[in-house]
């Protein structure tokens, strides 16, 4: 069985997706205005049955602090200045970026090592889809 990750592709490119191998990893950014640090975990798992996509599972989920508009979730804790909590919707069959040369890029964080997004991939502007796939 072909090892699973992440792939990461531009949505406007036809290029071949990137694939960044793993089972788990982080998402985070930073928000552009109150810059506040967010960050959300994720498990690569296979597909469910026979023709289904494989899927990418939120784990978890924490936000360093809070500002007007972006109030942590009902139910969140507060620990050591992150408020931690569930993500209400859990399993994605793909993540959409907008990313944006005039604010900060998302970081990737595999195996608890982060690097900006555009380490795998740069960045066009406009969007970035992620999944869970495959080694090619």
């Amino acid at each position: 069985m072909p090892a699973l990750g992440l792939c990461l592709a531009l949505a406007a490119s036809a290029a071949a997706p990137v694939f960044v191998p793993g089972t788990q990893f982080t998402l985070a950014w930073t928000h552009s205005i109150e810059k506040v640090r967010w960050e959300e975990d994720y498990a690569v798992l296979p597909a469910p049955a026979p023709g289904a996509a494989s899927v990418l599972q939120a784990t978890a989920a924490r936000v360093q602090g809070s500002a007007a508009g972006m109030e942590p979730p009902p139910g969140a804790r507060l620990r050591g200045g992150w408020y931690h909590y569930r993500p209400a919707q859990t399993t994605h069959t793909e993540l959409t970026l907008t990313r944006s040369e005039f604010t900060a890029d998302y970081e990737l964080c595999p195996q608890g090592a982060c690097q900006a997004l555009g380490h795998w991939l740069t960045s066009d502007g406009h969007t970035t889809r992620l999944w869970a796939c495959a080694a090619p």
